[in-house]
């Protein structure tokens, strides 16, 4: 186990005691806590194989993603695995979903143990905390990309110093949804998106959600990394850390007046108010594309569409997720017999059609009737040369500690614990400390 492997099981350990000594029932503080450590515990002690295995010539792989889970997608990947499955007689992946919330830091400690699954799905942070731990195994001698006509700019974090770690497996940008019968016409001023989300609440229909609370930390901070960029803003400029910069202040001051607002569901978790948006109970979210299909899933009938974020400067996170090997899997040869079969010009179209709005790793062109369907796909393919991965650049290893600072102090400040500057000077503070 490399030095760094250390650091992410202490780091996960730690992280779940803290959670557990959070609690508002201390009688079972030292029970639960220690319970909690020790299950990792006994993960990095049971021994250094994936949790693949082979049986009458066949190579077992489990393949980890949290899109297994989405209401709309999850079946729809689930069945594109099965097709893998019934073209191979020597390999066999079967799904595991995680959820979303606690998908990273459950498959970072199972890898830091030298087990988990052979295939993940990883968002961009922590992917970058993987490849710097050396959980992730190179790829430039298992997959000759030559062959594949590679999208360039997503593709590029998928290499560390000449070294490739990861093939894109879903590319989405983020964009504006609305319902289109409660917004005729879409904001196009972030004074418009402020003042339709206010005259939509009423009764029991709010004029926009997002995440704001501390238990969907990486959902607040793809939320907030729009709120950032959108007004001209940057977590970094490549050297150094820049949270408190006046340009990150003006946009998360833009996020928490619409917080004070009230014109969203607070307390409301991702899962709930995508659920209210699709039975037209939330007028407007910022939204990566990768939800069109779910929201369809959840309700076929809803009339909505999509357009930029009104923000003042056209730039917008974008989830990068690449598939990658476990460094500790004993299947290599075979996890990258899927990869190579993913990557194949029919099954990236498929692909594709089941991520919805997204793109996938290769250049596919969208079919006649995808976009009669969905007429604004183009909406999110334009958006592309705008958008950025949400990770903190010069700082790609560290985003995941860098998210957990910002996203503690935005939201002290939101709960009213401290005015937002100040939260943004600590989260500066601690954070360039954090970094050394």
């Amino acid at each position: 186990m490399t030095l760094r492997s250390l650091q992410i099981f202490i780091w996960t350990t730690l992280t779940c005691y803290r959670g557990v000594t959070m609690s508002k029932k201390p009688s079972r503080l030292g029970v639960v806590g220690a319970a909690c450590a020790l299950g990792l515990v006994a993960t990095l002690l049971t021994g250094c194989g994936s949790d693949s295995g082979s049986g009458d010539g066949v190579t077992k792989l489990t393949f980890a993603a949290s899109t297994f889970g989405d209401p709309g997608r999850g079946p729809k990947l689930t069945a594109w695995l099965d097709e893998f499955n019934k073209s191979q007689d020597k390999v066999q992946v079967s799904a595991a979903a995680v959820p979303y919330p606690t998908f990273g830091q459950t498959v970072l400690t199972q890898m830091g143990s030298g087990k988990g699954p052979d295939l993940v799905r990883f968002d961009m942070p922590e992917f970058e905390s993987a490849a710097d731990a050396g959980l992730i195994a190179p790829l430039d001698k298992l997959i000759d990309v030559s062959k594949y006509e590679l999208i360039k700019q997503p593709d590029q974090f998928m290499v560390h110093d000449g070294t490739r770690h990861g093939i894109i497996f879903e590319a989405s940008n983020y964009a504006m949804f609305y319902n289109a019968d409660l917004i005729p016409t879409p904001p196009t001023t972030y004074e418009q998106f402020a003042s339709t989300a206010k005259s939509l609440t009423k009764g029991d229909v709010y004029g926009l959600a997002f995440r704001q609370t501390e238990a969907e930390e990486a959902g607040v901070w793809q939320d907030i990394f729009n709120y950032v960029y959108g007004f001209g803003g940057a977590w970094s400029d490549g050297k150094n850390l820049t949270i408190n910069s006046p340009e990150n202040l003006k946009g998360l001051q833009a996020y928490k007046d619409l917080y004070d607002a009230n014109v969203i569901p607070r307390g409301a978790d991702a899962a709930t108010f995508r659920r209210m948006f699709a039975e037209g109970k939330v007028g407007m979210e910022l939204n990566n594309g990768g939800y069109v299909t779910a929201t369809r899933g959840q309700n076929p009938n809803l009339k909505f569409s999509v357009a930029p974020i009104p923000f003042p400067v056209r730039k917008q996170g974008a989830i990068l997720a690449p598939i990658v090997i476990n460094e500790a899997s004993p299947a290599k040869e075979e996890a990258a017999t899927f990869i190579r079969w993913a990557l194949e010009p029919q099954n990236q179209v498929k692909l594709q059609e089941i991520l919805g709005a997204s793109s996938v790793a290769t250049t596919t062109e969208r079919s006649a009737e995808s976009l009669k369907e969905t007429p604004f796909l183009t909406v999110f393919d334009e958006l592309t040369e705008s958008s950025l991965p949400q990770i903190v650049l010069g700082f790609e290893a560290k985003t995941p500690d860098i998210r957990k600072v910002v996203v503690q102090n935005v939201i002290a400040a939101l709960q009213g614990k401290a005015d937002l500057k100040s939260a943004l000077d600590r989260a500066q503070q601690q954070a360039t400390e954090l970094v050394g």
